[in-house]
């Protein structure tokens, strides 16, 4: 078995969608990136490439590269998936958590783990997403950015 931690953070900014775990979420702000800035999805893919001892997502999709402007992290979610299986492995478990002030994720989470189990070929009940908030402290509680965590783990096929 092998561990990996992942962590994003991105501005919200007004005239952006906001895309967490492939959900478009209804807010007045969306996250600033040079993709869709899905924080959830870069986290996790985080956590998965360094299970696998491959770096980060800035080494595999830089920002500097116009192929990567404005598309969606499921996308990248399924090049992070090929490079696991390609190196023999699978998702044991996905632990993560998106810190934001709002709005509300509840309603939200279980399509969010949907679309992650769908694109790493594993069960939902191998995908946990949690949300929280900072009780209105740090960038998040002041609402001017959101983070995501994630752990992962990965057994060889």
């Amino acid at each position: 078995m092998r561990i990996g931690i992942g962590y994003d953070v991105h501005k919200l900014v007004e005239g952006r969608k906001l895309v967490l775990g492939g959900v478009e979420i209804e807010h007045s702000k969306g996250l600033l990136g040079h993709s869709d800035a899905d924080v959830l999805i870069h986290a996790i893919m985080d956590s998965i490439l360094g299970a696998l001892g491959l770096g980060d997502i800035g080494r595999h999709f830089p920002d500097t590269d116009n192929k990567y402007k404005d598309i969606s992290s499921m996308k990248l979610l399924e090049e992070v998936y090929e490079k696991m299986n390609e190196k023999g492995y699978k998702v044991n478990n996905i632990d993560a958590i998106i810190v934001a002030q709002k709005p509300k994720l509840a309603p939200y989470i279980e399509e969010m783990r949907q679309n992650i189990a769908a694109v790493l070929n594993t069960s939902k009940d191998n995908v946990n997403i949690k949300a929280t908030t900072t009780e209105k402290l740090g960038f998040e509680g002041r609402e001017e950015g959101i983070s995501a965590q994630a752990v992962c783990t990965i057994d060889r096929m």
